[in-house]
């Protein structure tokens, strides 16, 4: 497995990481059991960022990696970058979400997902989103405290503002920015991207398949009713035949190098920006396989301008969520 830096001053972890929110919550029945196999074997590949949040499942995503961090052992936790977030609060059963980033929450945040996953610190802990009436630099500082403590080794941000991301920097380093980002979903290279290369910030890309739209497998008549995508503006209607032809597209081209459209999709990820670590989520060990070759996949200059011709952003039909789901992104 390729390795990159988790930031200018971080440790090497793997190009591709693993989301994990998916065995938990969002896309419809999962089973401990089986997401318990499919953490083992991503680390037997390689595999060694693994991403979560203590809104995903309510707390459930956090103890399940948990559970695999126990049944582990101590030096497969050596070998690994835990990356966990604070901020969405949520009711359950409900996709409405309000922001929380007050100091006194990021501290008892942090140590609820401490207890959860069963580790000392935290590796790479992230406001997950903004509310705008707490200022980043008191955000910033209450982390930097925390990592001062030795409960958090790294400070990241989720989907923030360039301002933002400046002036967090400015109190203490961010050694990541997740975003979404994918070839059909292209908004951080509007200057973010920049930036974070700028600053030595890790580019943490997450939905590099555009919530598993760009593999083609995607089924939308068939998504179980509590899969958030039946409502998400992409997968609905005229926007979803839309996309559909630019995901045939891309399957055309990734049938023509033997290689499934997946790989072709993160290693335009990995080709095109140095810094940028996508976590492509999934519960199935034959796409952990599949998404972790993509890391020995090299696309020539011209394969890349193809790729980005293929998925100009003007082609893309719908709002990457619905408006709940807006809530605490900052433009």
């Amino acid at each position: 497995m390729q390795q990159r830096p988790l930031g200018a001053h971080g440790p090497l972890t793997s190009a591709i990481g693993l989301g994990c929110m998916g065995m938990s919550e969002f896309y419809g029945a999962s089973d401990d059991d089986s997401s318990l196999r499919t953490l083992a074997r991503a680390l037997e590949l390689g595999v060694t960022h693994f991403d979560t949040a203590d809104t995903y499942g309510l707390g459930h995503n956090e103890s399940l990696l948990g559970r695999f961090i126990a049944s582990a052992g101590s030096a497969a936790r050596a070998r690994m970058q835990v990356a966990t977030k604070f901020g969405i609060v949520r009711q359950a059963g409900q996709y409405e979400r309000r922001i929380d980033n007050s100091p006194a929450y990021v501290r008892s945040a942090c140590e609820a997902s401490l207890k959860r996953l069963g580790v000392e610190r935290i590796d790479l802990y992230y406001c997950h989103r903004r509310n705008p009436d707490v200022p980043i630099e008191e955000v910033v500082g209450a982390m930097a405290d925390l990592v001062a403590a030795g409960k958090v080794g790294a400070i990241g941000l989720s989907e923030v503002s360039a301002d933002s991301l400046r002036r967090a920097h400015a109190v203490h380093p961010i050694a990541a920015l997740q975003s979404e980002y994918s070839l059909w979903s292209r908004g951080p290279e509007d200057g973010m991207l920049a930036l974070c290369a700028e600053l030595g910030t890790a580019f943490v890309a997450y939905s590099p398949l555009g919530r598993a739209f760009l593999t083609g497998t995607v089924d939308v008549k068939a998504l179980a009713d509590n899969d958030f995508r039946k409502n998400n503006p992409r997968f609905v209607g005229d926007a979803e035949a839309a996309n559909r032809q630019l995901v045939q597209a891309l399957d055309a081209f990734a049938r023509a190098r033997g290689l499934a459209s997946s790989q072709i999709a993160l290693a335009w990820l990995l080709v095109s920006h140095p810094h940028v670590l996508p976590i492509p989520g999934t519960r199935r060990i034959a796409y952990l396989e599949s998404n972790a070759h993509a890391a020995e996949v090299a696309l020539s200059p011209a394969e890349v301008a193809e790729l980005d011709r293929l998925f100009d952003p003007a082609k893309v039909t719908g709002a990457r969520y619905p408006d709940a789901g807006f809530v605490g992104i900052e433009g």
